[in-house]
């Protein structure tokens, strides 16, 4: 393992593989190579991005000795065996929410991370973005009062092909998972770890759930009302309702976005516009190599064993609306 900046392989060559690539190089960090199933398609994603190796498998990307961290873009029922994969050739890893397809994927990697000395970090993007570090502030320094609600909501029109990702349970398809992970995630950044969970979904033909709404309850008496669907697109805003003022975060609220302040009146006493480089998801690639500088410390906007909760939650999710995956 290098002691200067990380170097990073790809594992997986889908589109979120490239988007994150594209702002790795935008950034300025080190990407050494790609792995794939096939020799063909690494080679391909190497040549469109100017990668100087390829690999043609999991296995020989994550036995590359210059490789330091490893960002696993696979479909979800994959993330937890890429993820331990590379763990256990010594790499670091950077793991595509939603981080497992349950709790106990999730904490196997966590303890196989801690047994190793290395960091696994989810790549729950949103959370490192500058909108989002704002907010904290706003939410720590007082300036809503005592938090009453959160309402998020995240739809999209994706492909309706029964055999596509999104409606294939082998894939771990469905709304939940893939796009209801960033408002349940919300949640949990802004009110910590519910104390209830109750949940209503309606499922496509293929047995994944097409539209699911989510509310938690918390011990402070504040809920939040979360919503998510496949089939339709939504406005993908959010709302944070306190007792002193309210944010209203514009479309989309998980990636770099603007916002509001609004006190009980109707007046704006602050707005918030993003103004960054690329799709964002830099700021992740910052986050881990921070925490792989630091020997492997937690980090402080999503650590580990959050990750890890959020998948139970996603769970109790599932199981109160009968989503079943094999």
């Amino acid at each position: 393992m290098t002691t200067s900046s990380p170097v990073w392989g790809i594992l997986g060559t889908g589109g979120i593989a490239a988007a994150m690539t594209r702002d790795l190089q935008l950034d300025g960090h080190a990407v050494a190579a790609v792995g794939s199933r096939t020799p063909e398609a690494a080679a391909r994603f190497a040549a469109a991005h100017g990668l100087p190796r390829s690999h043609g498998s999991y296995e020989e990307l994550v036995a590359d000795p210059d490789i330091d961290v490893i960002y696993v873009a696979t479909p979800h029922p994959q993330h937890a065996p890429n993820a331990l994969l590379a763990l256990a050739a010594g790499k670091h890893v950077l793991v595509e929410k939603p981080f497992t397809m349950n709790q106990r994927e999730a904490q196997q990697i966590a303890d196989a991370a801690q047994a190793g000395g290395l960091v696994a970090l989810e790549a729950m993007w949103t959370r490192w973005l500058p909108h989002m570090d704002r907010l904290q502030e706003i939410i720590s320094d007082g300036t809503l009062g005592e938090l009453r609600s959160v309402v998020a909501h995240h739809a999209q029109l994706t492909n309706p092909d029964p055999a596509g990702r999104m409606l294939d349970p082998a894939l771990g398809g469905g709304a939940l998972l893939d796009l209801g992970i960033y408002p349940v995630s919300f949640a949990w950044d802004v009110l910590g770890a519910p104390s209830e969970v109750l949940a209503l979904s309606t499922p496509t033909a293929t047995g994944v759930d097409r539209q699911t709404s989510i509310l938690l309850g918390y011990d402070s008496g504040a809920q939040a009302a979360l919503t998510t669907e496949l089939d339709a697109a939504g406005d993908n805003s959010a709302t944070i309702v306190g007792t002193d003022a309210r944010v209203e975060l514009d479309a989309t609220f998980f990636a770099p976005t603007s916002f509001r302040v609004v006190d009980p009146k109707g007046h704006v006493i602050e707005t918030y516009e993003s103004r960054i480089d690329g799709r964002g998801m830099q700021y992740q690639a910052r986050a881990i190599e921070r925490l792989i500088a630091a020997g492997g410390a937690e980090d402080v906007r999503l650590p580990l064993p959050q990750s890890v909760a959020i998948m139970g939650t996603l769970d109790t999710i599932r199981e109160r609306i009968g989503l079943v995956y094999e």
